[in-house]
């Protein structure tokens, strides 16, 4: 029997997430994507708790976030209201997406697309992104560059991936554990939380890879020209050296 693809409760919980995720370099990557005309409308699919849509509407721009978890888009309603940002936040699901309008500027950032685990998912989220965006608007979007060294030397043994304490307080510690289905390329990766001292749950984190060759010309199958790609939020020319792929596609 086929598996089932999962993403565990507690790694949607918004201060889990927040506490875990304080990166800023992929903030001001898309920043400085964004148009220049401060009139643009500005679409973040996969948005969780608002850590980059709320920079950008902050700096001027009508932004709508659109996540599929409730969890993350009421921790983001929060942030937003407490940073005085105005933004229209959506629950949809960017496979079946339909908000009847087109945007100058579309997101995914943070690895986002490694959940479109099956080729159908990606191929109906990619057509509706092109069907939002409008004619001559840019896609934008990053995930990671595969390296089966890693994932052998992280399935030999469970490493720490975490150790912090969230705004309400958890102390958190998560150990991972991982093993990869070579023949439907998902990484089942499992993180097993300790809270506060204590062993609380395990969670799965199921993330579909995909490799660079792949990804290229699943875009351009999907009509999109691939304007750059980079290996780096400082826009680095992409290469195999690199551990993620950044897309700027027209």
């Amino acid at each position: 029997m086929k598996k089932k693809n999962l993403v565990g409760n507690l790694i949607y919980d918004g201060n889990i997430y927040d506490g875990m995720n304080t990166q800023v370099d992929d903030i001001a990557f898309y920043r400085r994507w964004l148009p220049k005309n401060k009139d643009a409308r500005i679409l973040e699919l996969c948005c969780g708790t608002g850590r980059i849509t709320i920079p950008i509407a902050q700096a001027g721009y009508s932004v709508t976030g659109v996540d599929h978890m409730p969890s993350m888009l009421k921790k983001a309603k929060i942030k937003a209201a407490s940073a005085g940002a105005k933004i229209k936040f959506i629950q949809a699901d960017i496979r079946a997406l339909d908000l009847k309008e087109q945007y100058d500027f579309i997101f995914i950032p943070f690895n986002s697309i490694h959940h479109m685990y099956e080729n159908e998912d990606l191929f109906n989220m990619l057509k509706n992104v092109k069907d939002h965006l409008k004619e001559g608007g840019l896609f934008l979007f990053d995930c990671f560059n595969p390296s089966l060294e890693y994932i052998v030397a992280s399935s030999k043994e469970e490493k720490e991936a975490a150790n912090y304490t969230t705004e309400d307080g958890r102390a958190i510690v998560i150990k991972q554990t991982m093993r990869y289905e070579k023949d439907t390329q998902i990484n089942r990766i499992k993180w097993h939380f300790y809270i506060n001292g204590e062993f609380d749950s395990t969670q799965e984190l199921d993330m579909r890879m995909f490799y660079p060759q792949e990804l290229n010309t699943y875009l351009k199958w999907s009509g999109f020209d691939i304007l750059h790609k980079f290996g780096s939020f400082e826009e680095k020319a992409f290469s195999g050296e690199f551990d993620k792929q950044i897309f700027v596609c027209r």
